[in-house]
Parts: structure tokens; C-alpha cells; sequence
């Protein structure tokens, strides 16, 4: 079941759309070599709370901190501890911010200082994929539409597509139907209507599609151990095609 918003939610999706992104500014000169994942975590908590959000992603289904921070060969919902970031690593920042009962949520996978070629290749596919399938997310287009657009950018390039995690409805709910694979073909699933909102999240592999969760119970890594990005962004559809609540300055690839 796809919700239609009112006008006075999506208002609140983009307060919550803007605290999100604006955290992504804030956090942006902070990641860089020497830097632990929990200082990062420290500081997205610390910035969420001042401006009066919450972070949406601590204690929801259990999980111990304010945001998922993925290094490397971590897909997602890596938890923030001591490890400390070198140069040449990636890492992917999920977060969600909740405020006056509705939700943002957004990912970025930064690099740290100068990465291998083939690593900033697959951080620019990843995320060119993300705008491919935004751009679908247009009253009367099919839901599978978007899949169909994300999956068709990334497969020239041979990367391996993650199908065990999705994206998926937002609003009064951080998590809310439907879910929206990054892969599969156009014309399928429910027709789009103007106030929906969707967090839309490709998760792409420089080998194999296959992940596997560690003993933490939570970090999802890739199953042969090469690298992984992970970017996303809350959109809703709009008058005039997409409206993505939690666009940022950061590096378009």
C-alpha cells in the first residue's frame, strides 16, 4: 500500500528533507584520514539534537547509534566503533532525521583523500544511478520503473547490484511500503501519484551482488570481500516531476 501525503506532510518532509542534508554539509569536513566511525557518529547525533531533530536510526529495531557507517567491503548498517579511517579507504554515512513526527533519510559514500581509479569509478556509476532512477519517480510512471532505470545505468559496468536490501516508502514512518529494489524491469508494480514519498538507495558492488551479515548481527558486507557505495536520497512526487527533499552541495561524480 503506497500513502498519499498531504500537503502539511510533505511540508514536514522537507524540514526533516533539510536537516538531513544539511548534516551531510556539516559532517563533510570532518571525513578525513585519522577520523574514527564513532567520531563521526558523535558529532551527527550531537548536530541533529542542536538544531531540535532525532536521529532517526538510534534504538530503532535495536540499533546502538545515530547513524550506519560502512567502510570498504561494508555494504550497510555498519556500526560506528574505534576504527580509524586511512587514506585511499570509503565510507558510506546512512542517516535519518525525524522531526515533527516525519522523516528524512539520505547516504553518501565519501572517499578518503585519493582513491584507486576503479574505486571512484564505482562511487560515480553508484550515485549516477541514483539520479537515473530519481528522474522516474513521476506521476504515472510504473514503481518498477525506477528499478528498471537504476539497474540499467549500473549493469553496462559489470558491478554486482545488492538485491537483499532496498529502498523504500518514508513519512510518518522511517520505513514504509513499498519497496523499491534497484533492480528488475520497467513497467511493473503500482502507478505513481503526485505526494508520494520514497527513499530511493542503490547499493552497488565492485564484484559479486551477494552480501552477508557479520556476527554483530548488523553490518551487511559484501560476500567476496571487494567494495561497496551506497548512496540515497528522500523524494517525493512532485507538480513537476521529482522533488528530492534531501538534496545536498555535496560532490556530484
Amino acid at each position: 500500500m503506497m500513502m498519499i501525503k498531504s500537503d502539511s506532510d510533505i511540508e514536514k518532509m522537507r524540514v526533516s528533507g533539510k536537516m538531513t542534508a544539511e548534516t551531510f554539509e556539516y559532517i563533510a569536513d570532518f571525513i578525513e584520514e585519522g577520523i574514527t566511525t564513532k567520531e563521526i557518529d558523535e558529532k551527527i547525533e550531537s548536530f541533529i539534537i542542536k538544531y531540535d531533530g532525532r536521529p532517526a536510526f538510534k534504538g530503532l529495531y535495536g540499533f546502538p547509534a545515530s547513524a550506519c557507517i560502512s567502510v570498504n567491503e561494508e555494504v550497510v548498517h555498519g556500526i560506528p566503533q574505534n576504527r580509524v579511517l586511512k587514506e585511499g579507504d570509503i565510507v558510506s554515512i546512512d542517516l535519518g532525521v525525524e522531526k515533527n513526527g516525519f522523516f528524512g533519510d539520505s547516504a553518501y559514500t565519501f572517499p578518503i583523500g585519493k582513491v584507486k581509479p576503479e574505486i571512484e569509478a564505482l562511487l560515480k556509476v553508484t550515485q549516477e544511478s541514483l539520479y537515473s532512477g530519481l528522474m522516474k519517480v513521476v506521476a504515472d510512471s510504473r514503481l518498477s520503473d525506477i528499478s528498471n532505470a537504476i539497474e540499467k545505468h549500473i549493469k553496462p559496468h559489470g558491478y554486482g547490484i545488492v538485491r537483499d536490501l532496498v529502498g523504500h516508502g518514508i513519512g510518518a514512518r522511517l520505513h514504509e511500503d513499498p519497496q523499491v529494489p534497484n533492480y528488475g524491469p520497467a513497467g511493473q508494480g503500482p502507478v505513481l501519484k503526485e505526494k508520494m514519498a520514497f527513499a530511493i538507495e542503490p547499493m552497488v558492488n565492485l564484484g559479486t551482488h551477494r552480501v552477508k551479515t557479520l556476527p554483530d548481527g548488523w553490518t551487511v558486507v559484501t560476500a567476496d570481500g571487494k567494495w561497496s557505495a551506497h548512496f540515497e536520497h528522500t523524494v517525493v512526487v512532485g507538480n513537476n516531476g521529482p522533488e528530492i527533499l534531501t538534496q545536498n552541495h555535496l560532490k556530484r561524480w
